[in-house]
């Protein structure tokens, strides 16, 4: 069995269980099915290519879970902040370096009015790889949860290397999709989320 064929068996196995997991009654707090038909109907997946879309459907739960991952530890990281410098955390607990990055990112995606936007917070507007800078700036308000940076700045540079290679219409190997769930489960029992 080839890896891509590994990495099949895994996502149907993964499409298997979440069925199951409905069938049995599982209540499914988000997920609007008749929204989801919306949007692929917008999308009009119906010109795209059969392969192209399976591919990507695949990689799309693994960037699923990425995103929420990282969507917590923006939260995380805010919460500790504000917990130790209240309103101005983004000021006294964020470099003027990152700080500049988020700003400048978030002005210019301002001038596209016509489009959304990223999310309320500077820290949305930064990139993955900031946050264990942020850690590092702060360490002693996040070592007692991370216990060494070293481990976080690894952990995350894996995380945005898979998230990018998702994000530029990229395949992940089994392995790599492994490691993604290896490292989210080891972070969240580290960090107790």
């Amino acid at each position: 069995m080839s890896a891509t064929d590994g990495l099949y068996d895994f996502v149907y196995r993964a499409m298997l269980t979440e069925e199951a997991l409905d069938s049995a009654g599982r209540n499914r707090r988000s997920v609007d099915a008749a929204q989801s038909q919306a949007i692929a109907e917008a999308l009009s997946l119906e010109l795209l290519e059969v392969e192209d879309l399976e591919g990507a459907r695949q990689m799309a739960i693994v960037y699923t879970a990425i995103a929420a991952f990282e969507s917590s530890a923006r939260r995380f990281v805010t919460r500790v902040l504000m917990d130790a410098f209240g309103e101005e955390w983004w000021e006294k607990g964020v470099s003027e370096k990152i700080r500049k990055f988020a700003e400048s990112r978030r002005d210019e995606e301002e001038k596209t009015k016509w489009h959304g936007v990223r999310g309320d917070s500077l820290l949305d507007y930064t990139e993955l790889g900031h946050i264990p800078n942020i850690l590092q700036q702060n360490w002693d308000l996040f070592e007692p949860y991370v216990r060494r940076i070293d481990w976080a700045t690894s952990l995350f540079a894996t995380l945005e290397r898979s998230r990018n290679v998702i994000m530029h219409s990229g395949s992940l190997a089994l392995p790599d999709v492994e490691r993604v769930g290896m490292s989210m489960r080891d972070w969240n029992k580290q960090v107790g989320l």
